[in-house]
């Protein structure tokens, strides 16, 4: 590794003479959550997801609220009970467009869930669909409900193109003048690139602070941990080749809903899989971040997409009230941060003090899901768990984390090929990780995803 990163390091345990010492991740068992400290199980019951259906330069055929819809219909349907009996609902949403302010609400309202039904949106970048399942699972487990529906939606091709200040001065000066002459006088300092929009999803991905896109991000990242550019498009080739074969061998149909537009069109696939990529195609693509030297280009990038996933958190009171089939419990959940210039390493934070806090080790996750935003920052993190420097100063361990195995991480794709419509992909990678384990017979899994800003989100979750 060229150079350690910084980020907010985890505190290190003290010996009796006081020294601080660097961590080991199995240092000590620690009690399950939610077990030893008498808090409520929480259980995933049931879920399902619109297909992730690609940006193509215009708006798409659904808003973040048409999604939620046409996902959660067909889910609440299913359930042995009425959409009236849930607590509250919760959305994940990142780009809220103006017709649907708190979407939560409005979904819900849409859904029949009837006008008493609390509702309301969480917003953490990529982690939102993540965080509408820690607030339920958090507010559940402290027995303060039953039933939440937990989701995010996000429809990315309707970011919306915004002035720029420079416009919004002179559209303000002009509203405002007062006599003829002084409009006049406005109309004269009036410039043709005033006209001209900013494109806003572009300004979301770009941090305020280190004034750094995403890409850039994970060009940092690449250049720290030494990821190639064959390395990365390697790895973006074989997400599109596991999405298209978990279509092919029917492995999405448990949680796919299919969604049809208001002209009739049936959308029951995930269309920016592209199963017949090759490295040499992914080869001629340029670098979009770093021109003309970077290493991060459109092939092995997460897609924007647009999409929506819904999942149904019950109490064990509410499973035996209504006969519900619990498929996982969340075990324990955890955020970090982190400078946001390496804002892709935060999952190799959280995942580690998860799993410490709960007296696990990396052998002890059967079954992982780390969100594809780029294929280098996917493979900085495998790296930083590897690499001796790097656990011992930023996350205080005496060893490295290791080497998670490449068969029990994102078996069916990721965003590199299936999209990333930010407030719902982390809804997605719990929902799929939970499907994934029952499929395979495993039993203990781990979502975790790096999030815009310098953060990160990890959750644990037991098949029951």
């Amino acid at each position: 590794m060229a150079k350690t990163p910084s980020a907010k390091k985890p505190a290190t345990r003290r010996t009796a003479a006081g020294r601080a010492q660097p961590r080991s991740i199995a240092a000590r068992p620690m009690p399950v959550r939610g077990q030893a400290e008498g808090r409520k199980p929480v259980y995933v019951v049931d879920g399902a997801r619109t297909p992730f259906l690609r940006a193509r330069g215009r708006p798409g055929p659904f808003t973040p609220v048409d999604l939620a819809v046409q996902c959660g219909r067909p889910l609440l349907a299913r359930q042995p009970f009425a959409p009236e009996s849930f607590d509250t609902v919760i959305l994940g949403c990142v780009n809220v467009i103006a017709d649907e302010m708190n979407p939560a609400r409005v979904a819900a309202l849409r859904l029949g869930m009837g006008a008493a039904m609390p509702a309301f949106t969480v917003q953490i970048n990529c982690g939102s669909g993540m965080q509408s399942i820690d607030t339920a699972f958090r507010t559940i487990e402290a027995g303060k409900a039953d039933l939440i529906l937990a989701g995010g939606a996000e429809a990315l091709s309707h970011s919306p193109l915004v002035l720029s200040q420079a416009a919004t001065g002179w559209f303000s000066r002009f509203a405002t003048a007062k006599s003829a002459m002084e409009r006049a006088s406005a109309l004269a300092a009036f410039r043709p690139d005033m006209a001209k929009p900013v494109i806003g999803l572009e300004r979301g991905l770009t941090d305020p602070i280190t004034e750094l896109n995403m890409g850039q991000t994970a060009e940092i990242l690449g250049h720290l941990f030494g990821i190639s550019r064959e390395a990365a498009d390697a790895y973006a080739l074989e997400s599109h080749q596991r999405l298209a074969r978990a279509h092919a061998e029917g492995h999405l149909k448990g949680e796919l809903i299919p969604a049809v537009s208001r002209d009739g069109t049936l959308y029951d696939y995930d269309d920016g899989v592209r199963p017949d990529t090759t490295m040499e195609k992914l080869a001629k693509l340029k670098p979009v971040f770093e021109k003309p030297y970077g290493e991060v280009t459109p092939g092995n990038s997460s897609q924007i997409t647009d999409g929506a996933s819904w999942v149904v958190l019950a109490s064990e009171e509410a499973v035996k009230r209504h006969g519900l089939k619990p498929l996982a419990r969340i075990v324990d959940s955890e955020w970090s941060a982190l400078d946001p210039s390496i804002m892709g390493l935060g999952p190799t934070i959280c995942s580690v003090a998860l799993l410490e806090r709960q007296g696990l080790a990396r052998e002890d996750v059967d079954l992982w899901e780390l969100n594809e935003a780029f294929a280098a920052q996917v493979l900085a993190c495998l790296a930083a768990w590897e690499d001796e420097e790097y656990c011992a100063k930023v996350l205080g361990l005496d060893e490295p984390f290791g080497r998670v195995p490449h068969d029990r991480l994102n078996v069916d794709g990721g965003a590199i090929s299936l999209g990333h419509p930010v407030g719902s992909s982390g809804n997605r990678i719990v929902l799929h990780l939970v499907n994934a384990m029952r499929r395979l017979g495993l039993n203990r899994g781990l979502a975790t995803e790096c999030i815009g800003g310098g953060q990160g989100g990890a959750m644990l979750l037991e098949v029951v």
